[in-house]
């Protein structure tokens, strides 16, 4: 039976009047005021997008979409009534308004905590599935009593953000039955996963999902979940099968100097693990700027101060790590990046920083 449980309060589908939320903090709230509007029937909600590549927006869901995307991830992993789950995204955002519907849909009881860094470490019980971003995952593998619980769940998504070379290691040495999603707002959280092991991700389209590649080779997809049309997106993909794929990047992203194109999240990928030794906690990206000569040249934004950093060790690492046409023509050292709400670096808003 759908039971929320957060702390003292609790919410069942046989219940009908909500508990005093007053007190409760803003997430907590939200995440019951959800609950009992879907109990009540509601059919269409409101949902803000991230904001990650562009002005965040509101959409309309509906609640065949939200009912569509939590039978699919359902199938995919062969879930019963009988699982437990943890929600520790905020449920303000798609992730956490997700593990929410599939707690309603799929008729079983969801944990409900803070979404701070480390959300298992305040757990006793162990949990069939959760919904992580990867600043969490990280967080609970450097706790031995966190990591302890994070193993003993059953399947763990992350989503929010790419994977880091060194978090995906991480995972596969500990063995972690952890899964990378692949989705947005537009299509109702995610319509593919990848098992983290210890090859490349290859993402799987969730039952009911078609996949394909447009002329510029970026995905698009078709599915219950994202409505009768067809979404068009701006992910750069390589098909490995009719259902099967691997990411590449963003084209809106992608850096095209000299007539070579550069995919910046896979080069973040190449040397993350040096820069995660070297500078923990610091944050970086990759992005193009306009140039005469070659269009558009590679530059590297580190958030930090230049006193904190050793630009001739940095550029020497880069050019071990990194192929002849891939090292950036310009470092860009800044004392703080743009945010989105949820957490990711605003690469459009902060490039564009002097």
């Amino acid at each position: 039976m759908f039971q929320l449980r957060y702390q003292t309060y609790h919410l069942s589908s046989t219940q009908s009047d909500l508990p005093d939320l007053e007190e409760l903090p803003e997430f907590a709230q939200e995440a019951f005021s959800f609950c009992k509007d879907w109990l009540a029937g509601k059919d269409r909600f409101v949902q803000a997008t991230s904001g990650s590549t562009g002005v965040p927006k509101l959409q309309e869901i509906t609640r065949q979409q939200l009912m569509a995307s939590a039978t699919a991830t359902g199938a995919f992993f062969g879930v019963n009534s009988k699982f437990k789950l943890l929600c520790c995204p905020n449920p303000a955002y798609i992730a956490g308004k997700m593990m929410l519907v599939r707690a309603l849909v799929w008729d079983c009881e969801i944990t409900l905590v803070e979404p701070n860094s480390d959300p298992v470490a305040s757990q006793e019980e162990p949990f069939d599935l959760v919904a992580m971003v990867p600043l969490q995952v990280e967080t609970s593998l450097s706790s031995p009593s966190s990591l302890k619980k994070l193993k003993a769940i059953q399947t763990v998504l992350i989503g929010g953000a790419p994977l880091s070379d060194s978090l995906h290691k991480a995972l596969s040495k500990e063995g972690i039955a952890a899964w990378q999603t692949f989705g947005m707002t537009e299509t109702v959280s995610h319509i593919a996963l990848a098992p983290i092991g210890t090859g490349e991700l290859i993402y799987e389209a969730l039952p009911g999902v078609e996949i394909g590649v447009s002329e510029n080779q970026c995905l698009w997809i078709q599915s219950p979940m994202s409505g009768a049309e067809k979404i068009k997106t701006n992910d750069s993909i390589e098909l490995r099968s009719k259902n099967t794929f691997v990411w590449l990047g963003r084209a809106d992203f992608v850096v095209n100097s000299g007539g070579i194109k550069l995919f910046p999240e896979q080069l973040e990928k190449k040397i993350n693990s040096w820069m995660s030794e070297r500078y923990p906690g610091v944050s970086y990206f990759f992005f193009g700027e306009a140039d005469d000569r070659l269009g558009q040249r590679l530059v590297l934004h580190v958030e930090g101060e230049a006193s904190q950093l050793n630009l001739e060790s940095l550029e020497k690492e880069l050019k071990k790590l990194l192929g002849k046409f891939e090292v950036p023509k310009k470092i860009n050292i800044l004392p703080q990046f743009t945010y989105t709400e949820t957490g990711k670096i605003n690469r459009l808003v902060t490039a564009k920083q002097p």
